[in-house]
C-alpha cells in the first residue's frame, strides 16, 4: 500500500461545509464509533444527513480521525476488524 497524501487533522480542519469534496467520490463510508460500525451508501446518502453528520462529526465540531480514504471507500474512526479486514 502505498500513501499518497497525509494531513495533520491537528492543524487541518474539516466541518461540515467540507464534506461534499471530502466524501463527493466516495462509493462507500465505513464509521467506526466506539464498538458501533456504520456503513453508508454514498449513492443514497446525501453529506448533509443529519445521521451521516452525526457518526462523521467529533465533538469538536470537525471531522474525525483517523480518515482514510482506499479506493472507492472511506474509512472514518478506528475498529480494529474493520482495519484488519480492508488491510489484510
Amino acid at each position: 500500500m502505498t500513501v499518497r497524501e497525509t494531513v495533520n487533522a491537528s492543524k487541518q480542519r474539516y466541518g461540515p461545509e467540507d464534506l461534499a469534496g471530502l466524501f463527493g467520490e466516495a462509493g462507500k463510508v465505513v464509521v467506526a464509533k466506539g464498538k458501533k460500525v456504520l456503513t453508508f451508501d454514498m449513492k443514497s446518502t446525501a453529506t448533509s444527513d443529519p445521521d451521516f453528520l452525526k457518526a462523521v462529526i467529533g465533538p469538536s465540531g470537525y471531522l474525525r480521525a483517523p480518515t482514510i480514504r482506499t479506493g472507492k471507500t472511506m474509512l472514518v474512526g478506528f475498529h480494529p476488524e474493520v482495519f484488519e479486514k480492508r488491510f489484510s
